[in-house]
């Protein structure tokens, strides 16, 4: 079975910086957005409880999907 990439997808809205851990990124079905599916937490550290993937877990919580504006998208790395 071949192990699905993993992406680290990194956004701005409101004034603040979000960094997201995804298996899914595509073009979404509406122009100019970026679709992002199969969200992850805990990927940056199985060890220590980080305040801030706790932030994003109760902010993403129950999104099976989310849609980022294309120009609010600073970086997206196949990690």
């Amino acid at each position: 079975m071949a192990k699905k990439s993993i992406y680290r997808i990194i956004f701005h809205s409101q004034g603040n910086v979000y960094e997201l851990y995804a298996r899914e990124v595509t073009q979404g079905a509406m122009y100019a957005f970026v679709e992002i599916g199969d969200i992850i937490f805990g990927e940056r550290s199985k060890l220590v409880l980080d305040p801030s993937d706790e932030k994003l877990k109760t902010e993403f919580s129950g999104v099976s999907r989310t849609y980022i504006p294309l120009h609010a998208v600073v970086r997206i790395d196949q990690v």
